[in-house]
């Protein structure tokens, strides 16, 4: 139940975030509500697909479309009170990333996969919603150039794989994995912190 809440509030905060990408590329609604989606349940839907886990998340619970495409149209009428909010929609994105990440981690569970497969499932279910919101905005992904994130969902998920595998209770299990991935992304936002970034510079063409 836990878990379905914060998944709830993270793809409405993330739809949110998505449609003022697509305000700033002067989209109309039908673009905002498109945007909106891809960037709150993108990532689920892409993990399911390589995974041949089906119906899809949000067939399975249309509500889930309806509400991000709600959110993206409410953001056109909101969008300055959003962006004077910024810092809350950032917490609230830090929350969804850590139960989007371990939301998929339990399909790869529930499927028999292995561990390391289990992982990536979390990590495209974490990020692959902001990198279809950049890509369809025609802007470099934000999640692969910014404080951590992907690295964070990450941790999320071996954290999780970790408490199951000694046995600790599914409800602190997740609680655990929750909040150590909301203060791990909180961090990196409030101290800038990167993994090492490789930067290639050629300074003339070889023939």
């Amino acid at each position: 139940m836990l878990l379905s809440i914060i998944y709830i509030i993270g793809i409405t905060a993330e739809a949110m975030t998505g449609a003022l990408s697509a305000g700033r590329k002067n989209m109309d609604w039908f673009g905002v509500m498109l945007v909106a989606s891809a960037t709150a349940i993108g990532g689920g839907s892409v993990r399911d697909i390589l995974l041949g886990h089906y119906p899809l998340t949000w067939v399975k619970h249309p509500e889930y479309l309806l509400i991000t495409c709600l959110a993206g149209i409410l953001t056109t009428w909101l969008a300055k009170w959003v962006v004077k909010f910024k810092g809350v929609f950032i917490r609230l994105d830090a929350l969804g990333l850590a139960a989007f990440s371990i939301i998929g981690c339990q399909v790869g569970i529930n499927m028999g996969l292995h561990f390391g497969i289990c992982i990536v499932a979390a990590i495209i279910t974490g990020v692959f919603g902001g990198l279809l919101r950049d890509l369809i905005c025609r802007q470099a992904p934000l999640v692969l150039h910014q404080e951590l994130y992907a690295s964070v969902s990450m941790v999320v998920a071996g954290l999780y794989l970790l408490l199951q595998h000694y046995g600790v209770d599914e409800n602190m299990t997740i609680i655990v994995s929750l909040v150590s991935g909301y203060l791990l992304r909180m961090a990196s936002v409030r101290f800038n912190w990167r993994l090492p970034v490789f930067q290639l510079k050629v300074e003339g063409s070889v023939h």
